[in-house]
């Protein structure tokens, strides 16, 4: 099967771009291939459609299932397994945040909460410490706002990514009237 060339495009950049994101070119394909298509897709048909091995198809479902990106369906009278991309781009989002979160970020934390937990001997060993404790804490202020972020709702979410710098205007003017600093200022290296 042919894809026609602007999916056949999409399709491609999204392979090459899976080695930088950290999953292979055949499991972006596919998403890709998902993500696009009017209809759920069965295996054969993304092995036609891409031209890759069953193995790989299988294999790449299974990676996808296992992020929570695609949806199993069944067609009636047909015995095959039906695959689909959620239609909501925002639940994709936060559906790779929310992986991402659980696969790298909390894992990261905890390695970082052990770390702050030892007591240091040498100096090179507090110093390093320090660096973690840093480092802890500005992934965990993050993730407690991605939290909070979390449990807005969707169309407040795209109202909050669409101020974008306005929210910085609205806290200098709030700090010009309470007299607090201002957001620009990095305050560790002064103004």
């Amino acid at each position: 099967m042919e894809l026609p060339p602007l999916i056949q495009n999409f399709v491609l950049h999204f392979g090459e771009m899976g080695g930088r994101w950290g999953i292979n070119r055949t499991v972006g394909q596919i998403y890709a291939l998902l993500f696009v298509s009017a209809q759920p897709l069965n295996a054969d048909e993304l092995v036609a459609s891409l031209g890759v091995s069953r193995s790989n198809v299988s294999m790449g479902l299974k990676e996808l299932e296992s992020w929570r990106l695609v949806r199993l369906s069944h067609q009636p009278g047909d015995r095959r397994e039906y695959y689909s991309a959620p239609e909501d781009v925002w639940a994709i989002f936060r559906t790779l945040a929310e992986e991402r979160q659980r696969r790298e970020i909390e894992p990261t934390l905890s390695v970082l909460r052990d770390a702050i937990l030892e007591s240091p001997g040498s100096p090179e060993e507090r110093h390093a410490q320090a660096r973690m404790r840093q480092m802890h804490d500005l992934i965990e202020l993050l993730t407690d706002w991605f939290a909070e972020v979390r449990k807005l709702n969707p169309g407040t979410q795209q109202q909050l990514l669409k101020m974008g710098g306005a929210v910085v205007r609205l806290l200098e003017l709030k700090d010009r009237f309470s007299g607090g600093p201002s957001p620009n200022v990095d305050t560790a290296k002064g103004p």
